[in-house]
């Protein structure tokens, strides 16, 4: 058990049988009155954010949390398949726990896998993937004064605002935290 003074970003905490990772938390204090931990939480089974006040001294459970590096293999149904690159063990996992995240994977795709009191909570993708543009309007020759942006869909089926220059057949980096354009890939 913790206490909220000991409330860090990154932490694993369970809260009303839930299980949330700590996104921000700021310690508030108004006169006279007792201390306040402000703190945004994300949960782990759902992925929903949200705003959570927690009075000084109040005990929280720290869950144990590891990471282990897994292969993004193939999809099976409404499954995810990932090796584990340790024992070669294969695990599924539902796409709509992923959510957004389904539309980045790629085959043999490096991804960690995060376990939650030694069971499969969630899939950590890296910052940044490369995928390939499969369908965009051309750019006009001429247009390129501005940064001007265009809608383009990837090879997974992601779509991303991408610049004028862009083209079919291209590389580009997108990053999978914010689902931007990065750079274009050079190969």
């Amino acid at each position: 058990m913790i206490t909220t003074a000991e409330l860090r970003v990154g932490m694993v905490i369970e809260d009303e049988g839930q299980i949330y990772e700590v996104l921000a938390c700021q310690h508030h204090r108004m006169s006279q009155s007792r201390a306040v931990y402000r703190t945004t939480l994300q949960s782990l089974e759902t992925g929903g954010v949200v705003e959570r006040s927690f009075m000084s001294g109040t005990k929280l459970r720290e869950v144990p949390v590891t990471k282990r590096e897994k292969t993004y293999i193939y999809d099976e149904g409404d499954k995810a398949v990932f090796m584990d690159v340790e024992n070669y063990e294969q695990v599924g996992f539902l796409k709509s726990h992923l959510g957004p995240q389904a539309k980045y994977l790629r085959e043999n795709m490096e991804v960690l896998g995060v376990y939650v009191d030694g069971k499969l909570a969630t899939i950590e993708l890296p910052a940044n993937v490369v995928l390939t543009v499969s369908n965009t309007v051309p750019g006009i020759k001429g247009d390129s004064v501005s940064n001007m942006m265009k809608p383009a869909t990837m090879d997974t089926g992601l779509e991303v605002q991408v610049p004028l220059f862009i083209k079919e057949g291209d590389k580009i980096r997108v990053d999978t935290r914010t689902n931007a354009y990065v750079e274009r890939v050079k190969e």
